[in-house]
């Protein structure tokens, strides 16, 4: 009889994640409708009555509560960072650097990306550096899928930190303590961002000889007088006129900066050297941003009106991801299919399944999205993984790393769209331009992260 309860929790649970999956892949329910109704609708089917999903959801609720709290705190508190105009010297600094050569854009380039993805916001992070530096690219005749690329790239490494969503998701799913669980990813980030600067400046190389050639062949003339200084004031010019059309006006002062970027260090500082817990850090950082960017209360509240639509989006996906994590975990049903998936798998391949999965989570981006990925994929994975004796941690590390390198390629990001939009791109052209770079970069990384001892085998 248990046995037979076990393959009815079996078939369940998969009909409840490839259900999930698949109607996110096609865009037939939001995440928060699916990973809400589904598990619900398949806990009543088995058998569970509404006494056992209060606990089901207490269970999942008290699993992403924490996440929630600092993924809401760090969107307000990089908005208003955003808004003061914190990131717009360095933008505009790096464009007059580069000083119109090729080479320089494309490091430059890596260098703008990582830091707009300071806020873990795919959207930002786009609306800050493609309209700053299309007009670079298009005067020395660069492609703009390069520049997509870069960015995508860079972007990517800086998605490893706690408030970025795979870390979030993650810690989400594990239960695991956001500090603790990005702590190991800080070295590669570091490794990784330099990788990315070599390899911007390869591709700067290779676009410049791209370039040369397509002139040698008269299709373009050469370019040797490009106004940099014009470009870069044209992004002050744009983006004062973003801050005149907001209805909240920051402080006007030289020093606000500094002391903007000092508050920001602090902020990430007591988070990194476990002084207070993330989510606290970022309260603390919103509760003292506002008032020293934003005197007026109206306008402090008009800043988190502002912000609250991405913070409150973000949040809701995380708390419905609550139910379908408490349902599956508490109800038996992620152990059953886990169980079931040990069976059938050779013995050779189990301790493996995480680096497998690992290995193909760029090409996986194009067919699922990150909630899917995170959310329905990585708990069978982990709960698999860990019947051959892998760790959580070295299971969800292998996924993450094979994962986020291609964050910013998939058509299921609405970021990635807006990126196309932005730079007048085709999102086709995108993917064949960018897929196997990303693809073999993410590879390179998992390689450097077990020889870092990062995940085991």
């Amino acid at each position: 009889m248990e046995q037979d309860f076990s393959v009815v929790l079996t078939i369940v649970g998969l009909a409840i994640i490839l259900t999930i999956v698949g109607l996110l892949i096609w865009g037939k329910v939001s995440p928060i409708v699916g990973m809400t109704l589904i598990p619900v609708l398949g806990a009543l089917l088995v058998g569970f009555g509404f006494d056992e999903l209060r606990e089901f959801f207490a269970s999942g609720a008290d699993q992403v509560m924490n996440v929630v709290i600092m993924f809401i705190f760090a969107i307000i508190f990089f908005g208003i960072m955003q808004d003061s105009g914190l990131f717009n010297p360095l933008v505009r600094g790096m464009i007059l650097l580069t000083k119109g050569n090729v080479i320089i854009v494309a490091v430059g380039t890596a260098v703008i990306g990582t830091f707009a993805h300071l806020d873990g916001a795919g959207a930002t992070t786009f609306l800050l550096t493609i309209p700053a530096l299309l007009p670079l690219y298009k005067e020395l005749n660069m492609s703009k899928y390069l520049l997509l690329l870069i960015v995508s790239l860079s972007a990517a490494i800086m998605n490893m930190v706690p408030w970025g969503g795979p870390m979030a998701r993650t810690a989400s799913v594990l239960d695991a303590d956001l500090n603790q669980l990005w702590y190991p990813l800080i070295p590669l980030q570091i490794v990784g961002f330099i990788l990315v600067l070599g390899f911007a400046a390869l591709l700067g190389i290779r676009e410049k000889k791209r370039i040369d050639k397509r002139i040698e062949n008269g299709e373009i003339e050469r370019n040797d007088s490009v106004n940099v200084q014009s470009i870069a004031d044209d992004f002050s010019k744009k983006q004062a006129e973003v801050a005149a059309a907001a209805e909240e006006k920051p402080v006007k002062h030289p020093a606000m900066i500094w002391i903007n970027f000092a508050l920001t260090l602090a902020v990430v500082g007591v988070m990194l050297f476990d002084i207070v817990p993330p989510e606290f850090a970022f309260m603390l950082g919103v509760a003292i941003a506002l008032p020293i960017n934003y005197p007026k209360v109206s306008d402090q509240m008009g800043r988190v009106r502002a912000h609250a639509p991405a913070a409150l989006m973000m949040a809701a996906v995380i708390l419905a991801a609550g139910v379908f994590l408490g349902v599956l975990n508490e109800s038996g049903m992620l152990d059953s299919i886990a169980l079931a998936m040990v069976s059938i798998l050779p013995a050779a391949v189990g301790p493996f399944i995480h680096v497998i999965v690992g290995v193909l989570g760029v090409p996986m981006d194009l067919l699922t999205s990150t909630d899917a990925y995170y959310f329905a994929i990585l708990p069978i994975v982990e709960a698999t993984a860990a019947e051959f004796g892998v760790s959580s941690a070295s299971t969800a590390y292998a996924m993450i790393i094979g994962n986020v390198i291609g964050t910013f390629v998939s058509p299921f990001a609405p970021a990635v769209w807006l990126a196309i939009g932005l730079a007048g791109a085709n999102m086709g052209q995108h993917i064949k331009y960018s897929f196997f770079w990303l693809w073999g970069f993410s590879i390179v990384l998992l390689v450097i992260a077990y020889f870092m001892g990062i995940f085991t085998i």
